[in-house]
Protein backbone atom coordinates (compact mmCIF):
# COMPACT_ATOMS: atom_id res chain seq x y z
CA UNK A 1 0.00 0.00 0.00
CA UNK A 2 1.36 3.12 -1.11
CA UNK A 3 1.73 6.39 1.30
CA UNK A 4 -1.54 8.09 -0.60
CA UNK A 5 -3.66 4.85 0.17
CA UNK A 6 -3.01 4.70 3.73
CA UNK A 7 -5.70 6.84 3.91
CA UNK A 8 -9.28 5.89 2.46
CA UNK A 9 -10.83 8.22 -0.01
CA UNK A 10 -14.35 7.25 1.03
CA UNK A 11 -15.27 6.14 4.13
CA UNK A 12 -19.04 5.27 4.75
CA UNK A 13 -20.40 5.14 8.21
CA UNK A 14 -23.60 3.04 9.60
CA UNK A 15 -24.17 5.04 12.62
CA UNK A 16 -25.98 2.75 14.64
CA UNK A 17 -26.67 2.55 18.82
CA UNK A 18 -28.17 5.77 19.27
CA UNK A 19 -31.41 4.17 20.82
CA UNK A 20 -29.07 2.31 22.99
CA UNK A 21 -27.40 4.97 24.11
CA UNK A 22 -29.99 6.71 25.25
CA UNK A 23 -31.53 4.18 27.22
CA UNK A 24 -28.31 3.82 28.75
CA UNK A 25 -28.46 7.31 30.02
CA UNK A 26 -32.07 6.66 31.31
CA UNK A 27 -33.47 9.31 28.22
CA UNK A 28 -35.99 8.57 25.38
CA UNK A 29 -34.80 7.15 21.71
CA UNK A 30 -34.81 10.89 20.52
CA UNK A 31 -31.86 12.32 22.74
CA UNK A 32 -30.12 9.55 21.35
CA UNK A 33 -30.79 10.67 17.94
CA UNK A 34 -29.74 14.21 18.72
CA UNK A 35 -26.55 13.02 20.47
CA UNK A 36 -26.16 11.34 17.33
CA UNK A 37 -25.67 14.23 15.63
CA UNK A 38 -23.15 15.59 17.44
CA UNK A 39 -20.95 12.49 16.91
CA UNK A 40 -21.73 13.57 13.03
CA UNK A 41 -20.24 17.13 13.71
CA UNK A 42 -17.08 15.98 15.13
CA UNK A 43 -16.40 12.83 12.78
CA UNK A 44 -16.50 15.05 9.81
CA UNK A 45 -14.29 17.82 10.87
CA UNK A 46 -11.85 15.56 11.61
CA UNK A 47 -11.97 13.22 8.71
CA UNK A 48 -11.57 16.49 6.94
CA UNK A 49 -8.21 17.23 8.49
CA UNK A 50 -7.47 13.45 8.09
CA UNK A 51 -7.67 13.88 4.73
CA UNK A 52 -10.67 12.16 3.83
CA UNK A 53 -12.16 12.83 0.23
CA UNK A 54 -16.00 11.26 1.13
CA UNK A 55 -17.91 10.57 4.47
CA UNK A 56 -21.11 9.11 3.66
CA UNK A 57 -23.16 8.53 6.86
CA UNK A 58 -26.44 6.47 6.89
CA UNK A 59 -29.15 9.08 8.14
CA UNK A 60 -32.07 6.99 7.69
CA UNK A 61 -33.38 3.71 5.59
CA UNK A 62 -36.01 2.70 3.86
CA UNK A 63 -36.82 0.35 6.66
CA UNK A 64 -36.57 3.19 9.04
CA UNK A 65 -40.04 4.45 7.95
CA UNK A 66 -41.39 1.07 10.15
CA UNK A 67 -40.32 2.94 13.48
CA UNK A 68 -42.82 4.86 15.87
CA UNK A 69 -43.88 8.33 13.91
CA UNK A 70 -42.47 10.07 17.18
CA UNK A 71 -39.43 8.83 16.46
CA UNK A 72 -39.75 9.30 12.63
CA UNK A 73 -40.98 12.70 12.59
CA UNK A 74 -38.07 13.87 14.91
CA UNK A 75 -35.20 12.35 12.84
CA UNK A 76 -36.88 14.12 9.75
CA UNK A 77 -36.15 16.88 11.71
CA UNK A 78 -32.59 16.66 12.35
CA UNK A 79 -31.15 17.89 8.95
CA UNK A 80 -33.58 21.27 10.05
CA UNK A 81 -31.85 21.54 13.31
CA UNK A 82 -28.32 20.48 11.59
CA UNK A 83 -28.45 23.21 9.08
CA UNK A 84 -28.87 26.31 11.86
CA UNK A 85 -26.40 25.26 14.02
CA UNK A 86 -23.66 23.41 11.65
CA UNK A 87 -23.71 24.77 8.40
CA UNK A 88 -21.48 27.99 9.49
CA UNK A 89 -18.85 25.39 11.04
CA UNK A 90 -18.65 23.13 8.36
CA UNK A 91 -18.02 26.60 6.01
CA UNK A 92 -15.25 27.23 8.33
CA UNK A 93 -14.02 23.66 8.00
CA UNK A 94 -14.07 24.08 4.12
CA UNK A 95 -16.93 20.74 4.21
CA UNK A 96 -19.47 20.30 1.21
CA UNK A 97 -23.10 18.62 1.75
CA UNK A 98 -24.31 16.26 0.13
CA UNK A 99 -27.31 13.20 -0.53
CA UNK A 100 -28.23 10.63 -1.10
CA UNK A 101 -31.38 8.49 -0.83
CA UNK A 102 -34.68 8.43 -2.53
CA UNK A 103 -36.38 11.82 -2.49
CA UNK A 104 -39.75 10.63 -2.72
CA UNK A 105 -41.72 10.68 0.76
CA UNK A 106 -39.31 12.75 2.75
CA UNK A 107 -40.70 15.78 4.18
CA UNK A 108 -40.25 18.73 2.20
CA UNK A 109 -38.92 21.10 5.28
CA UNK A 110 -36.25 18.12 5.49
CA UNK A 111 -35.46 17.90 1.90
CA UNK A 112 -35.12 22.13 1.87
CA UNK A 113 -32.98 22.04 4.63
CA UNK A 114 -30.35 19.34 3.19
CA UNK A 115 -30.42 21.76 0.02
CA UNK A 116 -29.93 24.61 1.30
CA UNK A 117 -26.97 23.49 3.04
CA UNK A 118 -25.80 21.76 -0.14
CA UNK A 119 -26.23 25.46 -1.88
CA UNK A 120 -24.49 27.33 1.16
CA UNK A 121 -21.63 25.23 1.21
CA UNK A 122 -21.27 24.27 -2.49
CA UNK A 123 -18.32 26.70 -2.69
CA UNK A 124 -16.72 24.97 -0.24
CA UNK A 125 -13.22 22.80 -1.60
CA UNK A 126 -13.15 19.84 1.22
CA UNK A 127 -14.03 16.51 1.88
CA UNK A 128 -17.88 15.90 1.17
CA UNK A 129 -20.26 15.02 3.89
CA UNK A 130 -22.92 13.16 1.95
CA UNK A 131 -26.10 12.18 4.07
CA UNK A 132 -27.64 8.46 2.79
CA UNK A 133 -31.55 9.63 3.61
CA UNK A 134 -34.39 7.54 2.56
CA UNK A 135 -31.78 5.12 1.50
CA UNK A 136 -31.90 1.38 0.57
CA UNK A 137 -29.30 -0.44 -1.39
CA UNK A 138 -31.87 -2.86 -3.45
CA UNK A 139 -33.84 0.37 -3.99
CA UNK A 140 -31.12 1.99 -6.01
CA UNK A 141 -30.09 -0.59 -7.39
CA UNK A 142 -33.55 -0.97 -8.98
CA UNK A 143 -33.89 2.65 -9.57
CA UNK A 144 -30.75 2.64 -11.56
CA UNK A 145 -32.68 -0.11 -14.00
CA UNK A 146 -35.63 1.39 -14.59
CA UNK A 147 -33.64 4.09 -15.37
CA UNK A 148 -31.23 2.92 -17.59
CA UNK A 149 -34.44 0.86 -19.23
CA UNK A 150 -36.32 3.70 -20.14
CA UNK A 151 -33.11 5.38 -21.36
CA UNK A 152 -31.83 5.19 -25.03
CA UNK A 153 -29.37 3.17 -24.30
CA UNK A 154 -28.18 0.04 -25.73
CA UNK A 155 -28.79 -2.61 -23.03
CA UNK A 156 -26.50 -5.30 -24.62
CA UNK A 157 -23.65 -2.68 -24.08
CA UNK A 158 -24.25 -2.14 -20.29
CA UNK A 159 -20.77 -1.80 -18.32
CA UNK A 160 -20.11 -1.55 -14.79
CA UNK A 161 -19.14 1.73 -15.44
CA UNK A 162 -22.47 2.76 -17.18
CA UNK A 163 -24.02 1.25 -14.57
CA UNK A 164 -22.16 3.26 -11.83
CA UNK A 165 -23.56 6.16 -13.30
CA UNK A 166 -26.90 5.43 -13.03
CA UNK A 167 -26.52 5.18 -9.08
CA UNK A 168 -27.22 7.77 -6.57
CA UNK A 169 -23.66 7.84 -5.92
CA UNK A 170 -22.68 9.07 -9.62
CA UNK A 171 -19.58 10.58 -9.52
CA UNK A 172 -18.32 9.31 -6.11
CA UNK A 173 -15.68 6.84 -5.34
CA UNK A 174 -16.78 3.59 -4.25
CA UNK A 175 -15.98 3.12 -0.10
CA UNK A 176 -12.50 2.20 0.57
CA UNK A 177 -13.77 1.41 4.24
CA UNK A 178 -17.39 0.78 5.97
CA UNK A 179 -17.65 1.75 9.36
CA UNK A 180 -20.39 -0.07 11.95
CA UNK A 181 -21.13 1.15 15.42
CA UNK A 182 -22.67 -0.65 18.17
CA UNK A 183 -21.58 -4.21 17.58
CA UNK A 184 -23.73 -5.12 14.84
CA UNK A 185 -22.09 -7.46 12.43
CA UNK A 186 -24.09 -6.32 8.78
CA UNK A 187 -24.61 -4.10 5.79
CA UNK A 188 -28.13 -3.28 6.38
CA UNK A 189 -28.84 -3.19 3.22
CA UNK A 190 -26.05 0.02 2.59
CA UNK A 191 -24.53 0.53 -0.86
CA UNK A 192 -24.05 -3.18 -1.78
CA UNK A 193 -23.13 -2.35 -5.16
CA UNK A 194 -20.31 -0.03 -4.36
CA UNK A 195 -19.16 -2.18 -1.33
CA UNK A 196 -18.02 -5.33 -2.92
CA UNK A 197 -14.19 -4.43 -2.60
CA UNK A 198 -14.64 -2.04 1.04
CA UNK A 199 -12.69 -2.86 3.65
CA UNK A 200 -15.39 -3.90 6.70
CA UNK A 201 -14.50 -2.38 10.31
CA UNK A 202 -17.24 -3.05 13.28
CA UNK A 203 -16.22 -1.88 16.37
CA UNK A 204 -18.85 -1.96 19.89
CA UNK A 205 -18.63 1.91 20.08
CA UNK A 206 -22.27 3.28 20.46
CA UNK A 207 -22.53 6.20 17.71
CA UNK A 208 -23.12 9.02 20.25
CA UNK A 209 -19.37 8.27 21.59
CA UNK A 210 -17.57 7.44 18.37
CA UNK A 211 -14.77 10.17 18.89
CA UNK A 212 -11.73 11.48 16.90
CA UNK A 213 -9.62 8.20 18.55
CA UNK A 214 -12.12 5.65 17.25
CA UNK A 215 -11.96 6.97 13.79
CA UNK A 216 -8.02 6.93 13.99
CA UNK A 217 -8.74 3.04 15.34
CA UNK A 218 -10.90 2.50 12.15
CA UNK A 219 -8.50 4.12 9.66
CA UNK A 220 -4.99 2.49 11.26
CA UNK A 221 -6.51 -1.19 11.02
CA UNK A 222 -7.53 -0.05 7.98
CA UNK A 223 -3.74 0.55 6.77
CA UNK A 224 -3.02 -2.93 7.90
CA UNK A 225 -5.60 -4.45 5.14
CA UNK A 226 -3.99 -6.01 2.31
CA UNK A 227 -6.22 -4.47 -0.29
CA UNK A 228 -5.59 -7.07 -3.48
CA UNK A 229 -9.00 -6.17 -4.65
CA UNK A 230 -8.86 -9.43 -7.27
CA UNK A 231 -4.77 -9.50 -7.24
CA UNK A 232 -2.19 -11.59 -5.45
CA UNK A 233 -0.40 -9.93 -2.69
CA UNK A 234 2.46 -8.16 -2.69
Amino acid sequence: MTESQKIPRHVAVIMDGNGRWAKAQGKPRVFGHKAGMDAVERTAIYAQKRGIDVLTVYAFSTENWSRPMDEVKFIMSLPIDFYKRFVPVLNRENIRIGMIGDREGVPDATLKAIDQAAVDTAQNTGMLLNFAMNYGGRAEILQAIRKLANSDMDLSALTEEKFSDAMYTSGLPDPDLIIRTSGELRLSNFLPWQSVYSELYFTDVLWPDFDEAELDKALEEFKKRDRRIGGLSK
